[in-house]
């Protein structure tokens, strides 16, 4: 296995952005009765979750959040080399949704821009990506960008997702300084369980027809959903968690000879409280190091991680923090890793 190693890059500023509408779960919809979604909040954990209105895209929230770190850290757009956006619910299908935030964002046409279409991995994909490129000399800040509308992709007729996903958006500024010190990566990638969480159609190899729009019934439980709405194999998935994470995990403490007790805090992807509660006993974890923001904002995908640092962790990021960052999902792909941050600002969360 092949580690990603980098020093000096850090992230020194992050914020982000949810939509204003707040999602009850006890009340979210009418198509399952009361006992069903209380035994789902109990069982996830999901309490509360964000959802955009139709006119709000990914973008909106990116904007938001990245206006309001710029803002906040007084910081000089021009010197903003390079702007990567994450999402799998962007803008359109062309162009770049990227190319669209660097003119709506004021920043230079010198500036490089492109988008990664990871899910649940992908802001530590992505910021692999951007450190890797920071190594260079003449590099001087980055934007990582990273927004999700999940909400607009699963069926609220389906009790297997419907009570899971939610929207928010996420900025986080990558600098160079000598305190950041070294980082260390580990990328992971398994395409013979993409079925597992899955859009079918709507794409190109299937494109949208009168009757992949078509709600239809799916299993013998009754779920309904189109064909252009996700699905999830939640007991796949679980199983899948249970044989990579905790491995990838531990090889990559091991690679760096450090321990989960060296680190000040663990963030996992917020998938539901019971996978996460299952990796804290798995790898013996303190409770109290491990951050959740899983009731409030439910599953964000690749957003979750960094907004679970900005919703929890704002305050208490002062001198220099060890982290250790693991995220899962859709692919099916994992990522962790261990970063360094020194006097790391944290905006205060915009409603959007």
């Amino acid at each position: 296995m092949a580690y990603l190693e980098f020093n000096d890059v850090g992230i020194a500023g992050l914020s982000a952005a949810v939509p204003k509408t707040v999602i009850d779960n006890l009340q979210y919809t009418s198509f399952f009765s009361a006992r069903d979604a209380a035994d789902i909040v109990a069982k996830t954990g999901i309490k509360q979750r964000r959802f955009a209105t139709a006119d709000t895209c990914s973008s909106d929230l990116c904007y938001a959040a990245a206006s309001q770190l710029l803002s906040d850290m007084d910081i000089d757009r021009s010197e903003i080399d390079l702007l990567v956006f994450i999402s799998q619910t962007p803008d359109y299908r062309m162009p770049a949704t990227s190319i669209l935030l660097q003119e709506r964002l004021s920043l230079s046409k010198q500036t490089m821009a492109f988008d990664i279409n990871l899910g649940c991995s992908g802001f530590v994909y992505g910021l692999s990506v951007v450190y890797a490129l920071m190594q260079q000399g003449n590099m001087r800040k980055a934007l990582l960008l990273d927004g999700e509308t999940r909400s607009k992709v699963y069926s609220p007729k389906d009790r297997k997702t419907a009570f899971l996903f939610g929207d928010g958006g996420v900025a986080a500024l990558i600098d160079r300084k000598k305190e950041y010190g070294p980082s260390c990566f580990s990328l992971n990638s398994d395409g013979a369980r993409s079925s597992l969480i899955k859009i079918d159609a709507g794409g190109y190899r299937q494109p949208s027809t009168p009757e992949t729009l078509k709600e239809k019934v799916v299993d013998d439980e009754g779920n309904v959903r189109s064909d252009e709405q996700a699905y999830m194999n939640g007991a796949d998935v679980f199983n899948f968690l249970l044989r990579e994470v905790p491995k990838d995990v531990k090889r990559l403490l091991e690679y760096n000879k450090v321990t989960t007790g060296d680190m000040d805090y663990i963030l996992f992807h917020q998938a539901n409280d019971y996978m996460n509660s299952y990796l804290i006993k798995k790898l013996k974890l303190n409770p109290e190091k491990v951050p959740s923001s899983i009731s409030k904002f439910g599953n964000t995908s690749s957003v979750s991680i960094p907004l679970t640092m900005v919703s929890e962790l704002e305050g208490r990021l002062n001198g220099n923090n060890r982290l250790l960052l693991s995220g899962f999902g859709t692919g099916m792909s994992w990522a962790s890793a261990l970063i360094q941050l020194y006097q790391c600002h944290i905006s205060s969360i915009v409603e959007v």
